[in-house]
């Protein structure tokens, strides 16, 4: 089918307004948080499970590719077309259709962002605990196609931990729900498959959330080091205390300096590190496992440990942490973000091993990351300009996935495959694995028309020995 005539098709379906297909609006569309570019054919909001149903029929019939796009936010390059075709925008369907606190759950549209969602909750009481720094801006669809976690993920779990079920658009266009309200479904999990699949199984229009009950108190501690390992060190010290924070973050200077020149948090101009700490649950509970925290930090090498004394000085220390990837942009014009993880006892080690890449390919990398799991956040900074400099940046990031791989750590811990790491599968994955995890994708979309090109490398053909 012509171009034009497939516009005028989707214009049937969606509305004239809805479907963009001039060169300047293409081009908005032709990249994500990611280092590459790539310019769609036309780019179509949807309003409704039946609109995309009958966008991805149509897509499907003409063997037209078609990737959903939500926020923008994917810093692997999971929304980016890399093959053309239909971006389906998802970010007008963006309502809370329901709210069952009596059975802790909630359905929500892909398109509604993830900080939206726990606004929407909290003056009822409750909470939806994953949460990205980049909440303000993800959306709950980018949540499940990335299974996102976020700075509570080390006690409450990521996305796939929190999700009960989801209606899906599959690439054929048929509508198929999976999972459900209820917390045990009969049959092959295919909630948890779908959840971390990056779009390459199909379109979720609408998601089936576990909520919580707000913890009755909350503490947050900022702990102040001269240095990171002894910062590090302290995160396996009080998990092996048996206790577990809702929250265990750091920033090392680099990222301290760029936050407190944006935000101005308080944060200390002259340390190397500084751990943000907070326990949540019991009233009656939090000050003796403050005070057990404090002491540990001390112990560890601290030489400050803040207590926020009210909910400013606890949302002034989280502005600070969740701003922290925006002010990098004051020490660099672009930056790739890295997204290995390692055991949390490997951490010193890896942070020593990432300065040593750094230096290795003369690039600055400051550091922000969820330490309670390991999963780091180096943020290899360089000009974008510079082609030379983002060869430089590509390479350094891939060695610095095989350090966390070399450590017993894996190459991404919540920003997804995408295009970014696709060759960094093999680290992880044998070529066996990989084709089995094919034959899924294929089982879902055998015309390969679902976000194609991502996740996997080609297979290496095996000489046959006779």
């Amino acid at each position: 089918m012509a171009h034009k005539v497939f516009v005028e098709e989707l214009r049937k379906i969606v509305g004239k307004g809805n479907v963009l297909d001039s060169d300047v609006n293409l081009q908005l569309y032709q990249y994500d948080a990611y280092l590459e570019e790539r310019r769609p054919d036309a780019v179509v909001f949807v309003h409704s499970t039946e609109e995309v149903a009958r966008v991805v029929k149509l897509c499907n019939v003409h063997g037209v590719p078609f990737v959903p796009r939500g926020g923008g936010t994917n810093l692997s390059g999971g929304t980016i077309p890399l093959k053309g075709g239909v971006v389906l925008e998802m970010i007008r369907m963006n309502r809370l259709l329901e709210v069952d606190t009596a059975n802790l759950r909630a359905r929500v549209q892909p398109g509604m962002f993830n900080l939206e969602l726990g606004n929407s909750l909290a003056p009822l009481g409750y909470q939806y605990l994953p949460d990205p720094a980049s909440q303000k801006a993800a959306t709950l669809g980018g949540n499940v196609a990335e299974n996102s976690g976020g700075p509570h993920c080390f006690k409450y779990g990521v996305t796939t931990n929190h999700v009960m079920g989801l209606t899906v658009v599959l690439p054929d266009g048929e509508i198929a729900e999976i999972g459900g309200m209820a917390p045990d479904t009969p049959g092959y999990d295919l909630t948890g498959v779908f959840v971390g699949s990056e779009g390459t199984f199909g379109i979720c229009t609408e998601v089936v959330v576990r909520i919580l009950r707000q913890a009755e108190g909350v503490k947050t501690m900022l702990a102040i080091y001269d240095s990171i390992e002894r910062g590090s060190e302290t995160v396996s010290a009080i998990v092996a205390a048996g206790m577990i924070p809702a929250t265990l973050e750091m920033m090392d200077q680099l990222v301290i300096q760029a936050v407190e020149q944006s935000i101005h948090c308080g944060l200390p101009l002259d340390c190397a590190t500084v751990l943000i700490i907070e326990v949540d649950g019991l009233k009656d509970d939090l000050e003796a496992q403050t005070e057990a925290i404090v002491n540990l930090c001390k112990t560890h090498g601290a030489r400050e440990v803040r207590v926020a004394k009210d909910d400013a000085e606890r949302a002034l220390l989280w502005a600070g942490r969740r701003g922290a990837f925006g002010a990098v942009a004051r020490l660099s014009p672009s930056y790739l973000v890295c997204d290995g993880t390692v055991p949390r006892t490997a951490l010193p080690v890896v942070l020593k091993k990432v300065a040593e890449v750094g230096k290795k390919y003369d690039l600055k990398i400051p550091n922000v990351f969820h330490a309670g799991d390991g999963n780091l956040h180096p943020l290899i900074l360089f000009d974008w300009r510079n082609a030379e400099q983002k060869e430089r940046v590509m390479k350094a990031g891939m060695e610095i996935l095989e350090l966390c791989v070399q450590l017993g750590g894996t190459i991404s811990g919540e920003h997804g495959v995408g295009l970014e790491k696709m060759d960094a599968m093999r680290l992880v994955h044998t070529e066996a694995d990989i084709r089995s995890q094919l034959m899924v994708k294929r089982a879902f979309d055998p015309q390969d028309l679902a976000n194609p090109g991502k996740i996997f490398p080609a297979l290496q053909e095996v000489a046959s020995v006779v």
